[in-house]
């Protein structure tokens, strides 16, 4: 059961240089239904483009099995952070990069790969498995909106491995936090900045007021928050009477999730308050936290395909979201698997030959393995 590195490099390097970007992964969904569909699946495509506003929707795979095992869940995401169109990869000393103007996309394409060459070696070889269910969601990147719009009641597995994280391949990610979204307009009052400065109300300064008064930043070894977009003002001569703030806060823990958030609400309202102005605050749910144990099945079985390969397993929290904080939710205890990449979301991200045949090896594994 030797994965076909060659192969698996050039079907990489084919990927790679397919545009899709978060909402445009059409090109791409057509690829992969065609490479689905030569390799046996069913496949479908889901109406998430209708409810998100995208040019495809989440591409299903169902390949039914020949021996009484669990059935498993795959998946991987097709869209591609910025700057990611037009790639050009670069193979070198065993290394694949891009050629420095765009990222790599080996987020997600290296999890892409793995999961269809594991299955076709399976498909060569007549190697016996159970119902595999494989998962190609669009739009990951920025919302998880393509996982949010996934009809879960079409998957009957009992355990899922996410392609999709950082690290060697033989890191489980088996935690990951919930985060809740804050968005605030502060109104305050215009006027001539240099003529009748008493006259106005600094939405800049009251929100300047706020910020300074909010714990942003690692809270504690479960929980972050941070305040990352302000938009406002319109010239230096006019005392600035709107701005717009965006942040987050994430966190392992329900309960200091909640507490972070209304602290930072309730800065807002405190500096609003202070200076006699409004404000329209709006918290959003992204997403909810996930946590397995060793005693999952997910984990048992991930642990004991990469002591198969001789790879040896890494147990570890994230502080980021995945498609898995959806599909858990959802009631499929799933895990998150790093397939080797560095410089994720840079134009230094790359991804040695080795790990990305590492993780073919990998997922060949848990099928065999389950």
């Amino acid at each position: 059961m030797e994965v076909n590195q060659q192969r698996l490099v050039d079907e990489f390097l084919e990927l790679v240089k397919i545009d899709s970007a978060s909402k445009d992964e059409r090109l791409m969904a057509d690829a992969l239904k065609a490479k689905m569909e030569a390799l046996g699946f069913v496949v479908s495509e889901d109406d998430a483009a209708t409810k998100i506003g995208g040019t495809a929707g989440n591409v299903i795979g169902i390949l039914e099995g020949q021996k009484d095992a669990p059935p498993l869940l795959f998946c991987a995401h097709m869209d591609r952070v910025q700057p990611g169109l037009g790639i050009k990869p670069q193979l070198k000393n065993g290394v694949i990069t891009s050629d420095g103007t765009t990222i790599l996309a080996a987020d997600d394409v290296a999890g892409i790969v793995a999961i269809l060459e594991a299955v076709r070696i399976i498909q060569e070889e007549k190697i016996p498995h159970g119902r595999l269910e494989v998962l190609f969601t669009v739009a990951e990147e920025g919302g998880l909106y393509g996982a949010k719009s996934v009809d879960p009641s079409q998957f009957q597995a009992k355990a899922g491995f996410f392609l999709d994280a950082t690290g060697d391949v033989g890191t489980i990610v088996t935690a990951a936090p919930a985060q809740k979204g804050l968005k605030a307009t502060i109104h305050g009052k215009a006027a001539h900045a240099g003529v009748a400065p008493e006259d106005g109300i600094s939405a800049i300064l009251v929100a300047a007021q706020a910020i300074t008064q909010m714990k942003l930043g690692r809270i504690d070894p479960e929980t972050t928050a941070n305040i990352g977009v302000i938009h406002g003002g319109a010239a230096t001569n006019i005392i600035p009477d709107k701005v717009e703030l965006q942040g987050e806060a994430r966190s392992r823990d329900n309960d200091k999730l909640d507490q972070q958030m209304d602290s930072m609400v309730a800065a807002l309202n405190k500096a609003c308050s202070d200076y006699g102005v409004t404000a329209d605050i709006h918290v959003n749910h992204s997403y909810s936290a996930f946590s397995l144990t060793e005693d999952d099945y997910a984990v048992q079985l991930a642990i004991r395909a990469a002591k198969a390969i001789g790879v040896t397993p890494s147990i570890e929290s994230t502080g980021g979201g995945s498609d898995a904080n959806i599909i858990n939710a959802h009631g499929i205890p799933s895990v998150v698997l790093g397939v080797g990449y560095t410089g994720v979301h840079t134009t230094s991200e790359a991804i040695s030959v080795e790990q990305l045949t590492a993780a073919a090896r990998y997922v060949l594994s848990i099928i065999t393995e389950s």
